[in-house]
């Protein structure tokens, strides 16, 4: 991995361009989870039993995480081979068609097993699609990074994930306040996944309007492509490849236990309002989004491995407050949300240049994708379910058991990594 290389692309095009597609992306993917807590069980899943039809929501909810690693190697594959610019733009479409699919389902009452099968088929796309994305956003502005900015342009990408949140959950808390929960239920949820059209519009003109990363261009100079970058990957980067799945374990488990389940957990377990569920995700999203760039630019002073360390060190201490808060009322919950986007903040906006850092130009693509949806199948795809099965049957105790164990296999892994691996 060289930094000399100089780049074609304005900085300000480039993290734009990064940041815009990824807030795109998770905005369609974090408006399937709110939808999947408030109205999806029982459109979709109808059944006598509120918690069965939530666990079958969440069920469908995981199936984008078994899609993103096949993303990944797909996307990877092309990103690798033809460049970053154009499977950028297949990544977003893929996504972007998905989503506005989800708002035009008939539900189970119209077709019967045909709505779950078509919305799990949709979810699937959706997994699909932005398993392409995120690793290509992070190269997009890692790749244009001047010398010893990589973790500063690394961040932008990231900042997506608080922006996508902030505004699929602001979404629906402003449809409430124009309509009544049953007219939500009945067909407004459809309109935040119709509309995504218009963003993707948006995040297809700034993207064909880039030039491609100037490192992977100098790839294509050096002829340093490879025929099948999976195949290079499993034969020369196996070690960082495990390593950096888990590394980002805790990063996905303390983000989805902030922000999906504890919406499930406030609305259905504590019969809190939609309005005041939504609008502590709406605040959770100002803050994460807050603490990715001041945790970038700690990691510039103190190291991003050192930085990675000691979130992860927080996340496990912060494991033992969870039964505490969730338990002590209104006040509680708030300051757990609070905290989780916090540590989720830290902690995310140093991942995605650190699983990119292991790998070569040629296979970047491919191996920073698929270590972090790999970590998403270990860390996210269950973590909803999961935690929602541990409240229900043993307490709230035990999910912050869950969470420990995550910071505990992350801070090994990272622990087990050189310091050019992380």
């Amino acid at each position: 991995m060289t930094d000399t290389a100089k780049p074609l692309n304005s900085p300000a095009k480039v993290l734009f361009a990064s940041l815009i597609g990824t807030t795109i992306e998770f905005f369609d993917f974090y408006v399937y989870a709110t939808a999947a807590v408030l109205v999806f069980p029982a459109l979709f899943f109808p059944s006598a039993d509120p918690t069965s039809a939530l666990l079958q929501s969440f069920a469908t909810f995981s199936i984008a995480f078994f899609a993103r690693p096949v993303g990944a190697l797909v996307f990877g594959h092309f990103g690798d081979r033809i460049g970053r610019k154009a499977t950028l733009v297949a990544a977003l479409l893929t996504m972007g068609v998905s989503t506005v699919i989800i708002g035009l389902l008939p539900a189970y009452a119209q077709v019967g097993v045909w709505a779950p099968l078509l919305l799990a088929i949709c979810r699937f796309g959706q997994g699909f699609g932005l398993g392409g994305e995120w690793g290509g956003a992070v190269l997009l502005a890692t790749e244009n990074a001047p010398p010893g900015k990589r973790s500063w342009y690394g961040m932008f990408p990231q900042l997506g994930a608080p922006a996508g949140l902030f505004l699929s959950s602001g979404a629906f808390w402003v449809l409430l306040h124009f309509m009544s929960q049953e007219a939500l239920r009945s067909w407004g949820w459809r309109i935040p996944f119709i509309a995504s059209i218009l963003l993707i519009a948006v995040g297809l003109w700034v993207r064909l309007s880039i030039t491609e990363t100037p490192e992977f261009q100098g790839a294509i100079d050096r002829h340093e492509r490879v025929s099948v970058p999976v195949v290079e990957l499993f034969r020369r980067h196996k070690r960082s490849l495990l390593l950096g799945t888990f590394v980002g374990l805790a990063t996905f488990v303390v983000f989805y236990l902030g922000s999906a389940w504890l919406l499930s957990y406030n609305v259905k377990v504590r019969h809190m309002a939609f309005l005041d569920a939504l609008q502590i995700q709406v605040i959770g999203a100002v803050v994460f989004g807050l603490f990715i760039p001041m945790t970038a630019l700690l990691a510039q002073k103190f190291g991003r491995r050192e930085t990675l360390i000691g979130v992860t060190i927080a996340i496990g201490l912060f494991s033992f407050l969870l039964p505490v808060l969730m338990g002590a009322g209104d006040s509680g919950i708030f300051a757990y949300a609070m905290g989780s986007m916090v540590l989720i903040g830290m902690t995310y906006g140093l991942i995605g240049a650190a699983l990119a850092a292991p790998f070569p130009a040629a296979v970047r693509y491919t191996g920073s994708s698929l270590t972090f949806n790999l970590a998403g199948i270990f860390g996210a795809s269950l973590a909803p379910y999961a935690a929602t099965w541990l409240q229900a049957n043993h307490g709230l105790a035990f999910v912050g058991y869950y969470l420990l164990a995550s910071a505990v296999i992350t801070l090994i892994c990272i622990l087990l990594s050189r310091k050019d691996e992380v």
